[in-house]
């Protein structure tokens, strides 16, 4: 190997380490073979983790079909310019990742480069959720100020004084991080008719009464009441997005079987008719 190709190899290894974009080679067969330190920065997994499990995985459950169905486009020789699409991170958060991505068909893998823009795509669904709400009474604007609080807050830097959904009670980095895995944990089940707490008791590795006790501990409610807080935050984000029309649509996504229950728990909630925001 000459002496200049040494070099050219060495700033591409250079540049892989330290570009802050998510850089990542996957396989055909849906693994990632290789990523810069920023995916795994970014989602919260160890190298190990991202390399041992299917991509698939890592993707939100709503997006999972259409990103499929990009990825058998590339496969035969599409590529992919501008695609967006939205990650799990370890400890429960979604991310909106902005793909373009080439496939290498005589290797079978696909070279990828993501941004995240997550901030940007939180700050679009803000402005629509604040469009729809400017023509509320002062009393429907006060009911829905914890939401709002949900939308457009961000955690300080340092993480002092942390805020869980828009909740006033301070929680600790310890117990914001077990809300987020429980929260995890709900969105995962959401899509059955009843969440079952034993299942949820597993998935968090305690028993039913330590979740009942955590859960009254850090925000002085029950199991069954944070997991419909949670619900509505689901249909919060439906609406917000944008890209749910009908009331059955965003019940659905929030796990509501009865789109009647959940119109009626949402108007005494909120004060407000959720099909007035569609």
């Amino acid at each position: 190997m000459s002496i200049q190709s040494q070099t050219n190899q060495f700033d591409l290894e250079y540049f892989f380490e330290l570009c802050p974009d998510l850089l990542c080679i996957s396989g055909y067969d849906g693994y990632f073979k290789k990523i810069n330190p920023a995916v795994s920065r970014t989602l919260g997994y160890s190298v190990e983790e991202l390399l041992n499990t299917p991509i698939d995985q890592f993707i939100h459950p709503e997006d999972r079909e259409l990103t499929s169905r990009k990825r058998q486009e590339m496969i035969k020789g599409a590529t992919l310019f501008q695609f967006e699409n939205r990650y799990l991170t370890k400890d429960g958060k979604t991310l909106w990742l902005l793909w373009t991505s080439i496939p290498a068909a005589r290797h079978q893998l696909i070279f990828a480069i993501a941004k995240d823009i997550t901030h940007r795509k939180k700050s679009e669904e803000n402005l629509h959720v604040l469009e729809m709400l400017k023509n509320l009474s002062p009393d429907q604007m006060q009911r829905f100020s914890s939401e709002l609080e949900i939308l457009s807050t961000t955690p300080p830097p340092d993480h002092s004084n942390l805020r869980w959904m828009g909740s006033k009670i301070p929680v600790s980095v310890k117990d914001q991080l077990w809300l987020n895995k429980f929260e995890a944990a709900v969105r995962k089940s959401v899509g059955t008719p009843e969440i079952n707490l034993k299942s949820l008791s597993m998935e968090m590795a305690v028993s039913e009464r330590q979740l009942y006790r955590e859960i009254g501990r850090i925000m002085g409610t029950t199991p069954n009441k944070l997991i419909r807080i949670i619900r509505l935050h689901l249909s919060w984000e439906a609406i917000a997005s944008g890209n749910y029309r009908t009331l059955a649509d965003v019940a659905k996504i929030a796990g509501f079987t009865s789109t009647a229950h959940f119109k009626k728990l949402f108007q005494q909630l909120y004060g407000i008719n959720v099909s007035e925001l569609l």
